[in-house]
């Protein structure tokens, strides 16, 4: 993939729609292309999370694995396609995290990853891009909550 399908990718992208040209640039400046089979897991449950992803194209299960008394499970919190965005707590806390949930991809699927530390030192570097990035965070954090607790109430 070229630099400018990825500056076209994160432009599509509901998280970065309304962003100028050059904040677009910057951001894809510290993105990389990661091809995915079916069945490729991007991050698990329990590992060390450090990067966002945008699903540049395919399908992505985001589940959580459950435990309730003699039963466990996997519940899918949320079905991810084209444009939407995993990851974001290495970006808020600059430090890695305990992820909370799994991703697999449903089939072959690309993304874009990035290391939060870096978002975050665009985001440092320039207080009005820094100042949108976040607030784009704090509607996917709310969107991601709502969608796991939409998950409990089915089991």
């Amino acid at each position: 993939m070229n630099p400018q399908s990825i500056e076209d990718d994160l432009a599509a992208c509901e998280f970065f729609k309304g962003f100028d040209k050059a904040d677009i640039e910057k951001v894809a400046e510290i993105c990389e292309v990661r091809a995915c089979e079916a069945g490729s897991i991007l991050f698990q449950q329990g590992d060390f999370g450090e990067h966002l992803f945008i699903i540049s194209d395919g399908l992505v299960h985001l589940e959580r694995s459950m435990s309730m008394g003699g039963r466990k499970g996997n519940v899918v919190i949320e079905t991810l396609g084209k444009s939407r965005v995993l990851g974001c707590w290495s970006t808020l806390l600059n430090e890695p995290h305990i992820v909370m949930s799994t991703a697999v991809c449903q089939r072959p699927t690309n993304v874009l990853v990035m290391q939060g530390v870096r978002l975050r030192e665009l985001m440092t570097s320039n207080s009005a891009l820094g100042f949108n990035i976040l607030e784009r965070l704090c509607f996917l954090l709310r969107d991601r909550i709502q969608a796991a607790y939409g998950a409990l109430d089915k089991i």
